[in-house]
């Protein structure tokens, strides 16, 4: 299993297009994936606000699976660093505090002003915006970026998605370094 660990903060699992393709990625050991029960309060609170058509029991069950099919995701035990972690959100501390405990290298999340580098130095992380995180992956393993987007745009059935429903889906997710390498090897997707 690979070493190198990205935690995921709450706003790149929701929305379920950008969740679905970093928990397939998650899945082919190029690196650890982690997320505390925390991160998922945050992720289904803002699924429910926004999509009265799912059940919180539907919600659950996404959970469920992200914690028994990604191994050793789940960060426990970190609450007694929050208070250490200094930003300009408090309410962020927990995802710094997370990654500490996880032994984290990069958190992924949209929101890098709300980590300040400074701040994440001292504890050997730093932050990537999830385009940038995919495009590492992709230089790394473009093969198996790939076959991750191909994974998550067959598994799309109601409706079913055309490569370029997908990668316009993926464009909607802030996502252009991705949609940019996908459209070169759209073959593969």
């Amino acid at each position: 299993m690979a070493a190198y660990t990205a935690l995921y903060d709450s706003c790149v699992l929701y929305p379920a297009p950008s969740r679905d393709l970093l928990l397939q990625l998650a899945l082919t050991d190029l690196f650890r994936a982690k997320w505390s029960a925390s991160i998922h309060d945050e992720w289904m609170r803002s699924v429910l606000r926004d999509r009265s058509d799912l059940k919180p029991e539907q919600i659950r069950r996404t959970r469920e699976l992200m914690d028994s099919n990604v191994r050793d995701a789940l960060v426990c035990g970190f609450e007694a660093l929050i208070p250490i972690v200094v930003l300009p959100d408090p309410n962020d501390r927990h995802v710094v505090a997370a990654a500490i405990r996880g032994r984290c290298d990069v958190i992924v999340t949209y929101n890098l002003k709300d980590f300040p580098e400074t701040e994440l130095k001292k504890y050997d992380l730093e932050v990537q915006h999830p385009d940038e995180f995919l495009g590492h992956l992709s230089n790394l393993r473009p093969q198996g970026v790939c076959g991750a987007a191909k994974t998550c745009r067959e598994r799309l059935k109601s409706p079913p998605q055309s490569v370029d429903d997908y990668l316009m889906t993926m464009a909607k997710q802030r996502l252009p370094d991705l949609v940019g390498f996908l459209n070169l090897h759209r073959d593969l997707i």
